[in-house]
């Protein structure tokens, strides 16, 4: 679609929007949200993009048409986030407030307080519950189920990044499942396949080399890289391959010391976090991902988007869907290496065709996705 407000959303033309989140750090709903924001604003629509403390690895990806607002959050992050936003509130009064990875209802408490009349759409961008069930903070370990049942019901839309995110959500809140509209990340864009092109210095990825399989995210619990490398070890067993896991987090050295342990330190590599994992979607052999849940899944539509074949846990929520439930790459039980180096095995030698799934990936493609939103947009602003 052309940049500006189309004759199909012309009632849109004169409303703002403000994307709200903790930070830019290097996950896939920070990711999803800044792709959200930048297409808002290509359509014509004034969107700032409203960061709790402007710092994290997509910093610099801020599309100039975006504008970027910095709310200096400091101890303690909850109450001065919420007042700072609230501020914010009163002074620009943006039409709608979309906000992701807001558990604590930052959002709605400063809209009550500021009494703007700003709509509040809450974006549930993982698996909740079993976000729950892994946090380890003790503090609001209890609460923020409950706050999730008593305040994202009080938003003027909920929106989940799958369907099996909208069903727990669903669960939680004790809400019809209508009431939550299934909208899946705007993951896709015209520079994601830009980039894929790109070449990589790495010498894992010159011809001739051993076939690369690779996993992309945090180092954290919730990714399970231990379960991918240790069903690496059984590929490796197999044939020649290599396995390279780009990103950074606190499972690092616990990851390093299991690949050591398997005498597999020389085929596999962690370089931490990279500004274009596309490029390496792109030459990889096997996007492998290894999670025990997810709220969406973005790296698995970005790898089918290069053309590269996948293999997933059927974690929820969000992977099975991507892959039509087996459709177009294998799904296999959470924590089963065993499957999971099987899966990888049979794809390394019979991949699906590239062009099938990048056909798929255009599910997944910003201009899509986008145009639900404004749908919703135009919904919320029309109410009385």
């Amino acid at each position: 679609m052309t940049i500006g407000a189309s004759s199909e959303h012309m009632r849109l033309k004169n409303t703002s929007v403000s994307v709200f989140l903790p930070a830019l750090a290097g996950g896939g709903a920070e990711k999803a949200m800044l792709h959200l924001a930048q297409g808002l604003a290509e359509r014509g629509l004034r969107t700032d993009l409203v960061l709790a403390e402007a710092a994290g690895d997509y910093l610099q990806q801020v599309s100039p048409d975006v504008r970027l607002v910095d709310l200096h959050s400091k101890f303690p992050v909850i109450l001065s986030k919420t007042f700072a936003l609230q501020k914010y509130l009163q002074r620009e009064q943006p039409s709608v407030l979309i906000s992701a990875l807001d558990i604590v209802s930052s959002s709605l408490w400063a809209k009550w307080s500021s009494r703007v009349p700003t709509r509040v759409v809450m974006c549930v961008q993982t698996y909740l519950s079993e976000q729950f069930r892994n946090d380890e903070s003790n503090t609001l370990k209890k609460l923020r189920p409950q706050l999730v049942r008593w305040l994202y019901p009080r938003s003027d839309e909920l929106v989940a990044a799958s369907k099996g995110t909208a069903e727990d959500l669903a669960l939680i809140t004790d809400l019809p499942l209508e009431r939550i509209r299934v909208i899946y990340n705007p993951v896709v864009t015209p520079e994601v396949l830009e980039k894929s092109q790109e070449p990589i210095a790495h010498p894992w990825f010159l011809p001739g080399e051993p076939p690369v399989i690779l996993g992309v995210g945090r180092l954290v619990n919730q990714k399970d890289f231990f379960n991918l490398i240790k069903a690496f070890a059984q590929v490796r067993r197999a044939r020649s391959a290599r396995l390279m896991i780009l990103g950074e987090g606190e499972q690092r050295s616990q990851l390093e010391q299991l690949a050591r342990e398997l005498k597999l330190d020389n085929d596999i590599a962690l370089p931490g976090f990279v500004e274009n994992p596309y490029a390496y979607m792109a030459k990889a052999s096997v996007f492998a991902l290894s999670s025990k849940y997810e709220g969406f899944g973005n790296v698995v539509a970005e790898a089918m988007a290069t053309g590269t074949p996948v293999v997933s846990t059927d974690c929820p929520s969000g992977p099975a869907e991507i892959l039509d439930y087996g459709h177009y790459g294998q799904l296999v039980a959470i924590g089963d290496s065993n499957a999971l180096a099987q899966a990888i095995l049979e794809t390394l030698d019979n991949p699906i065709n590239a062009e099938v799934l990048k056909r798929r990936s255009q599910a997944f493609s910003t201009d899509r996705v986008v145009d639900q939103y404004l749908e919703v947009l135009e919904r919320i602003t029309q109410r009385n």
